[in-house]
């Protein structure tokens, strides 16, 4: 380890510096060591850090801390990931309240092209747990980061679901690397880090404290591209995420329930309110993230050829040829036939999943 790291790990142990301040001081100074070694008088003139960060910085000397907890990292080889390091995540990185330095054990890629962060209620019934499994096991062939909180309820659902499908998936903890919380899930977290990895901005010997949790949500949001809330009350932990989800620009998805079911009482209030688009399957997760694997027209084609469809549904697909999207008029134009016969052969390709209905009155064909 280099002598940089103990300065990375004091400075997010200085009092009154947090995530925020080291960032600014870092981006200004180079380094975690250049700060340290600069002069009060240079620290005081850095935007938002004043007079009595300064004198925090000036007068820190616990660096024995730094030491300690580079023991650890080394023993149970363990990556240190700052701000300026070529592995940290850039979708977090990007997070205003983003952590300074983060504590990873395991081999996935942080960085990789598709994460979706997938949450929900620790106290789940049948509905969801059947959500959970389903949504994970359509997504194994799309080389995703399924990543989660490690928590009770849906966040195990979809770390063992990923492991189980050979699909990497992150646990991002409330505690340091020298403990499991829950404990149930120590044998979980092994197979993790086999296939994925936990990740976590507390040091060693931190307690999975209660306030460390919403913390920990931020680094769930923020590390990936679109959020998905499996069921959750209305008080649920997982609307937090969302909520921060929305802050940092991501894409936020719920599965909804019924009216009367209070642990879907959370999804059907973000997506009500607009905090969340509704989606019931993979497909539509895919779909929206525009991640959904292209086909030209020619493969689609011959797949309806497949299917046995009555004359008219004919005559609409091949209106779609040589274009993407087709108006409901332009369909009634083209194919000359009543509205009626147009609306039921619509109806019956769209059940079919060879066309879908969009906004505007538009349809398409499917890949």
């Amino acid at each position: 380890m280099s002598d940089e790291l103990i300065y990375q790990i004091a400075l997010t142990q200085v009092p009154h510096i947090g995530d925020v301040h080291s960032k600014a001081l870092v981006n200004h100074f180079g380094s975690a060591s250049a700060v340290f070694k600069a002069s009060k008088k240079e620290l005081d003139f850095i935007d938002g850090i004043g007079s009595i960060r300064a004198t925090s910085l000036k007068g820190f000397n616990n660096f024995k801390e730094a030491e300690k907890e580079i023991a650890f990292i080394e023993k149970f080889k363990i990556s240190p990931l700052f701000i300026t390091s070529e592995n940290y995540p850039k979708r977090l990185l990007n997070c205003y309240d983003s952590p300074s330095l983060l504590y990873y054990k395991g081999n996935a890629d942080l960085n990789t092209s598709k994460i979706v962060a997938v949450v929900g209620t620790r106290s789940h019934n049948d509905y969801g747990k059947m959500i959970c499994e389903k949504l994970i096991n359509d997504l194994i062939d799309e080389d995703i980061l399924i990543v989660s909180g490690l928590a009770y309820g849906i966040d195990s659902i979809a770390h063992k679901c990923a492991v189980k499908s050979n699909l990497k998936t992150v646990g991002v903890l409330a505690h340091g690397l020298d403990n499991v919380y829950p404990a149930q899930n120590k044998i979980l977290a092994r197979e993790m880090v086999k296939n994925g990895g936990l990740l976590t901005e507390f040091k060693s010997n931190t307690k999975p404290d209660k306030q460390n949790f919403p913390t920990r949500n931020r680094i769930v949001a923020g590390m990936s591209d679109c959020i998905v809330v499996i069921e959750t009350g209305i008080k649920g932990g997982s609307l937090i995420t969302a909520e921060l989800a929305n802050g940092y620009n991501k894409d936020v998805f719920a599965f909804p329930g019924r009216v009367s079911d209070q642990k879907s009482e959370g999804c059907n209030y973000l997506i009500k309110n607009n905090k969340a688009a509704l989606i019931t399957s993979a497909d539509d997760l895919l779909e929206n993230m525009g991640w959904k694997k292209k086909v030209n027209p020619v493969a689609r084609k011959q797949r309806a050829l497949f299917i046995e469809l009555a004359p008219e549904e004919k005559i609409i697909i091949g209106l779609f040829d040589s274009n993407d999207t087709l108006h409901i008029d332009e369909l009634y134009l083209k194919s000359k036939l009543s509205s009626s016969a147009v609306a039921q052969a619509l109806l019956m390709l769209e059940m079919q999943g060879i066309i879908a209905s969009l906004p505007g009155k538009t349809y398409k064909m499917l890949d």
